[in-house]
């Protein structure tokens, strides 16, 4: 009679599951086979079974670099990319991530475990008791809370729609504590998981709005054409190549969007910036906002010319942000641009023959103004001999996938190197904010699997350097490049109060961040000349061993802010 019973036990037992595995067995029936974060109460054992079950568990060493890594690979992958967190200060720090990943549209979902409900909601005072949900919620596209087993299928499918419909954005997923152990029969649990079909479904435009549209372009003295991060992450790049070619008209890629057309296309007038803003008579935006990367699409940098912006977007809210949006085109890209490239038909005018010679004019003349600069062998080294060497390593090397982040190292990268493929160049985004290098190059490496260069600036290295031991840990192909110039925007401001403490913007003198790199058993050098530096990187690139590469640039290099000094409200005090 007891072994019937016992048999009976057993059966039973096999036949159930928790909410560990079904979270687990949701993610994997979706494809997302990658998670990004940092263990901790209540998620560790989850991570160690995600693991277990076959998915790529990354474990940083802070959360707000985990998350950047999510929202990166959501951009490279168009698949929401997964960071999962402990509760409150773990939340929060990943929360930061979540809001970027929302102003950038990029897809990603963040999990985290939390304290039970019944306490929460009465204020008693459980661990790290916060009431997560609602702390996310202005913060991200959606936000869910899961407290149910037999709901957790229908939870993982909502976020990773919310995720990528529409404009792509971040996702909360709220997970109590209980969640996790809840135990149910495995035949209903596997029944109540969803495969999510069609996720992001095309969005086609009005033939109405390609009409208008094509009706305004054509009728274009100057017509600019503005390619931005979205037309990157729509990967639709043979259709937006092969229209732009057609329009013949110059085109201005946004950071993130450079390499769609090689930097080096006749059509490109990158740099010719300031003359093609100030003189189109049409802009074209396709996957390019009017925020403040662009002036607002008013003021000086636009100049007197009169202008008619069209604009692609698949959000109908982004039109008329700014400025009126005489032709807006709404839906994804893809279908937008195809749309439009079809409605050319076969014979579409040249573009002004006088436009064209002047911005070629414009942009020839300015590389070769800064041509020069960029074959300095200056020791110390400035900004334009480095970046000079990376230039042309990254021409070498165009399957690689550049992260940039800092001020001047950001600013004057973006116009120095340029890059020939899509989605080879990732930086800091609409917000422009530092602290995203390592959590990108990390996830550029998993996802892609090609070897990054990895140029940062001093300062914003210092925001998720730690992550050089991930990096190592992981043997990852990344190659980080310190631009030293012993401070924030530089190394030689004074602290006017005659104090002994340094200046707020002012570092250690000669610091050797290459040590770090040793420390976790990774290559590190200390690049004093543009020949150094340019050996060093190429054998990490060689190599494929995490490398950090310590690049002693002159302390007065650079300049306050970058390029967008104006943003920093400057005292009308005199000293004393």
């Amino acid at each position: 009679m007891s072994a019937v019973v016992q048999s009976a036990s057993t059966e039973a037992e096999e036949n159930l599951t928790d909410g560990f595995n079904l979270i687990i067995d949701a993610l994997k029936l979706n494809g997302l086979n990658t998670i990004y974060g940092v263990p901790g109460i209540p998620i560790t054992d989850f991570g160690r079974m995600a693991q277990a079950a076959g998915i790529r568990v990354l474990s940083f060493r802070h959360e707000q670099n985990a998350g950047y890594a999510a929202s990166i690979a959501g951009f490279l992958t168009k698949k929401p990319g997964v960071c999962l967190t402990v509760s409150a200060p773990g939340f929060l720090n990943g929360l930061t991530a979540l809001a970027h990943a929302t102003t950038n549209c990029f897809p990603m979902i963040l999990i985290s475990g939390s304290s039970e409900r019944e306490i929460v909601d009465l204020q008693q005072g459980d661990y790290e008791e916060m009431d997560q949900l609602a702390i996310a919620k202005p913060l991200c596209k959606a936000a869910f809370r899961v407290l149910h087993a037999a709901d957790i299928g229908i939870g993982v499918a909502r976020a990773i729609r919310a995720a990528v419909s529409g404009r792509p954005g971040g996702v909360y997923l709220d997970l109590p504590a209980k969640l996790f152990g809840q135990v149910m029969n495995a035949d209903a649990g596997k029944k109540s998981l969803v495969k999510v079909i069609d996720a992001a479904p095309a969005q086609i435009p009005s033939p109405d709005s390609i009409k208008r549209a094509l009706e305004v372009l054509k009728s274009a003295k100057k017509p600019l054409i503005i390619l931005g991060k979205g037309a990157s992450y729509a990967q639709a790049d043979d259709a937006v190549r092969a229209f732009v070619e057609k329009t013949g008209a110059p085109f201005l890629p946004m950071s993130m969007a450079k390499g769609l057309l090689p930097d080096t296309h006749p059509q490109c007038a990158g740099a010719a910036r300031s003359t093609v803003l100030k003189d189109a008579d049409v802009v074209l935006l396709i996957g390019a906002r009017l925020n403040w990367l662009l002036s607002h699409g008013k003021g000086k940098a636009w100049g007197d010319a009169p202008k008619k912006f069209i604009q692609i977007d698949i959000e109908p809210k982004e039109m008329d942000s700014n400025v009126e949006i005489v032709a807006p085109v709404v839906g994804d890209i893809g279908s937008c641009v195809t749309a439009l490239l079809n409605g050319m038909g076969g014979n579409w005018p040249a573009a002004s023959a006088d436009w064209i010679k002047a911005v070629t004019t414009k942009r020839d003349d300015n590389i070769a103004k800064m041509a020069p600069k960029l074959m300095n062998n200056n020791v110390p080294m400035d900004y334009h001999g480095a970046l000079g060497v990376l230039r042309t390593i990254v021409k070498e090397r165009p399957d690689a996938i550049l992260v940039n982040e800092g001020a001047n190292t950001l600013d004057l990268a973006r116009g120095i190197i340029d890059m020939y493929q899509p989605r080879k160049r990732i930086d800091v985004g609409t917000w422009g904010i530092m602290g995203i290098g390592m959590g990108y190059a990390i996830a550029a490496a998993i996802e892609t699997g090609k070897p990054v260069l990895c140029v940062e600036g001093d300062s914003a290295f210092g925001f998720s350097g730690m992550e050089v031991e991930t990096i190592c840990r992981y043997k990852l192909p990344v190659c980080i490049v310190i631009f030293n110039n012993d401070g924030i925007y530089r190394g030689t401001d004074v602290n006017a109060s005659g104090s002994s403490d340094p200046a707020p913007t002012v570092f250690v003198k000669g610091a050797r961040y290459d040590k770090m790199m040793e420390a976790f058993g990774g290559v590190g050098v200390n690049a004093t000349s543009p020949d150094e530096l340019k050996r060093a990187v190429n054998a990490a690139m060689d190599s494929g061993k995490p490398t950090l590469i310590n690049a002693v640039l002159d302390p007065a290099a650079g300049s306050e802010s970058g390029r967008i000094g104006n943003l920093n409200p400057q005292s009308k005090l005199k000293k004393k």
